[in-house]
């Protein structure tokens, strides 16, 4: 498995820009792993929701809407202009209850220690060097409360002969050339996280053979 990224942070930036709403597309093997996400990860609790990475805004309009209680608030980041306009347009009617920054890339976010509920990352750990991985679980720590909740998803190895054919394929594609997969590859997100974690719910969702990892561990 290859431990640094495929791409460097302004071809991410340059690429996620380009890709714009087009990136809602990858749902028809993204879904599947979201719905397990909100199945387990109990949103209907949460105060104070982050997301590292909020691309189009899509999960995001989804727990305002239907899964977060009406006075919690929810806290994005990304590094694509052209994605936070698209999470503030979807936002749009949430206005009193978000908050979309900009980030520059690195894990350290402008925000408290032990300030939220829930910090949730999806397909963008799978871009991330290794380093860079165990950076924002790091700040995941730092900023979630007692026994919050580490909420991700992402591109991981197959499971069964045809999904594991899917992994190996898109290996090859990414060593060939990242920007044809986007800088993701299939990462084991759960070997990052150490003994200040208790897993609470692992799951491997595959859909068209592309196999992607759902992680819900409590901050002990």
């Amino acid at each position: 498995m290859n431990r640094k990224r495929g791409l460097t942070q302004p071809q991410v930036v340059e690429f996620y820009d380009s890709l714009g709403a087009k990136q809602d597309k990858q749902n028809y093997y993204e879904d599947i792993a979201l719905a397990e996400l909100l199945k387990h990860a109990r949103f209907a609790t949460a105060q104070t929701v982050v997301e590292f990475g909020c691309g189009t805004g899509r999960f995001a309009e989804q727990l305002l809407t239907k899964y977060l209680p009406a006075h919690a608030t929810y806290w994005g980041c990304d590094v694509s202009k052209t994605m936070l306009n698209l999470t503030r347009d979807r936002l749009a009617n949430f206005v009193n209850r978000e908050t979309v920054w900009e980030s520059t890339g690195g894990a350290i976010l402008p925000l408290p220690d032990a300030s939220a509920d829930r910090f949730v990352s999806n397909y963008v750990l799978d871009i991330l060097s290794f380093n860079e991985i165990f950076a924002v679980i790091g700040e995941a720590k730092r900023i979630l409360k007692k026994y919050g909740l580490l909420c991700l998803t992402g591109l991981t190895n197959g499971k069964g002969l045809f999904s594991k054919a899917w992994t190996a394929f898109w290996n090859v594609r990414f060593a060939l050339n990242p920007k044809w997969v986007g800088g993701c590859r299939p990462v084991e997100v759960r070997g990052f996280l150490d003994a200040d974690w208790e897993l609470e719910h692992y799951h491997i969702a595959v859909a068209r053979g592309i196999s992607s990892e759902v992680v819900v561990a409590r901050k002990r």
